[in-house]
């Protein structure tokens, strides 16, 4: 028996690409525009000037399309910084998130995906993988700085980089504040000052003796 591939997961070349493509904005401006109940096969198909019968074939439920829609905006997505400086690295980093919710149309769209996820569960799996993508991406930043002595032994690369975003979505979906470098930059400050005491390590620290239990 042959296993059929879920819908908007078929990625070939040629004209199918092409029209994935064409799908996939034509969707993102959508939801950037209305929200995820603007996301409309039928709506969709006509706007791309794609057959109907194509779209609803291929993705089949709006929650499908978000999800294929967070995929490839991972695949797409910025590669990390690597300046050499974790302070740079991280600063980098936040710098990118601000820049990216900030901007009109993206600002719109990713509000529209999260608020998807929280009603559609692929929309929710997808969003969760988009992060742990981009996250394992930069987190490259944090293990080299650790290897050069700048971050403690055992320092956890992944929770300093979400650490880095935390706040600046935080700002985004629940205080409605203007998203500015300056916050950027705390964001960036305050991760970097926590990595550096310890806080996402999971060595013993140094210069003190382990506890010997036998006393």
């Amino acid at each position: 028996m042959v296993d059929t591939p879920a819908p908007g997961t078929v990625r070939p070349g040629g004209r199918t690409a092409r029209v994935r493509e064409t799908v996939l904005r034509t969707a993102g401006d959508l939801l950037a525009q209305g929200g995820f109940e603007a996301l409309d096969l039928a709506e969709i198909a006509r706007r791309a000037g794609v057959g109907k019968t194509t779209v609803y074939r291929r993705w089949g439920t709006p929650g499908t399309l978000a999800a294929d829609l967070l995929d490839d905006m991972a695949t797409q997505s910025v590669p990390r910084a690597d300046t050499g400086s974790i302070e740079e690295d991280l600063r980098a980093n936040a710098h990118l998130v601000v820049k990216t919710l900030t901007e009109p149309r993206q600002g719109r769209l990713f509000k529209a995906l999260i608020a998807a996820s929280l009603c559609d569960e692929q929309a929710a799996e997808a969003l969760h993988r988009f992060y742990a993508t981009r996250i394992e991406e930069w987190a490259g930043c944090v293990t080299d700085a650790v290897q050069r002595g700048e971050l403690p032994d055992g320092t956890d690369a992944q929770r300093v980089i979400a650490a880095v975003s935390a706040p600046l979505y935080y700002t985004l979906l629940n205080t409605g504040d203007p998203l500015t470098e300056a916050d950027a930059d705390r964001a960036a400050k305050a991760a970097l000052a926590a990595a550096r005491a310890g806080t996402w390590s999971t060595a013993a620290p140094r210069g003190r003796p382990t506890p010997n239990c036998d006393n």
